[in-house]
């Protein structure tokens, strides 16, 4: 699916709400509402990038995939965030592999329109580069988060950066996948989600796991999601003073 952007459709992005009148004027005729399927790759390591995305419903995973195959998540991506970001900071390819692990719809911006945009200095500018510090934030909190912390806690701190992204409880997720994501064995991944569902905190069936006790998840998570959320928080604050984030 593919369709010029309504002004309902980018306002379900948070970067993209926080812009001025006159930046969304400029910007609305190159925006193309896109559906992103579970699975699918928004450009691969090293590739060059046409587009920029602002997801909206979908969540995409930064991963980094190794010589012998084995992949583990940089950092994701929901309607808080944006896709792409070295078009606007100047290099052009990126190392890592963008794919979607939980699929919906985003908003896609020729690069081009972006940096022209970018270069002029505005709101865009401020907000895009807050959200970097945020999510380079991000980055180095999941590399200790991987090192230090048992794979049932990454995957409460996993689950609980989805469920911001998302609305509703439901995620749809196969354990092979969020073992992709999480750096870890699928059996590893299936005895963790099983004493996560076991304790009421989730229900895990064919592909789909459903939220059940958040509080339970946040109680049992190490301080490695709160760290990031928080940083966020504090950074995504438009010049008016309203909070960007969630």
């Amino acid at each position: 699916m593919l369709r010029a952007a309504e002004r309902q459709d980018f306002l379900e992005n948070h970067l993209l709400r926080s812009l001025s009148t006159e930046e969304r004027v400029r910007l609305c005729p190159s925006m193309q509402h896109i559906s992103l399927p579970l699975g699918h790759v928004l450009y691969e390591a090293g590739g060059f990038l046409d587009y920029v995305y602002f997801p909206t419903t979908c969540v995409v995973s930064c991963l980094y995939t190794m010589h012998d195959g084995s992949t583990a998540e940089m950092a994701l991506a929901g309607n808080d965030g944006v896709i792409g970001i070295a078009l606007f900071l100047g290099g052009g390819t990126a190392p890592h592999r963008a794919v979607v692990p939980i699929g919906g719809y985003a908003i896609r911006i020729p690069a081009r329109s972006l940096q022209a945009e970018f270069a002029r200095g505005g709101s865009l500018q401020h907000t895009l580069l807050r959200y970097t510090q945020a999510l380079i934030t991000q980055i180095s909190q999941t590399a200790v988060c991987n090192r230090l912390h048992s794979l049932e806690k990454r995957l409460c701190r996993w689950l609980l950066l989805c469920h911001d992204r998302v609305k509703g409880d439901e995620i749809s997720m196969t354990q092979e996948y969020i073992a992709n994501m999480l750096g870890g064995r699928r059996e590893s991944v299936t005895v963790a989600a099983g004493h996560l569902q076991d304790i009421g905190l989730i229900h895990y069936s064919r592909g789909r796991i459903t939220i059940l006790d958040r509080k339970g998840l946040e109680r049992m998570v190490c301080e490695c999601y709160r760290t990031v959320e928080d940083e966020h928080e504090r950074l995504m604050v438009a010049n008016d003073g309203s909070v960007v984030s969630r």
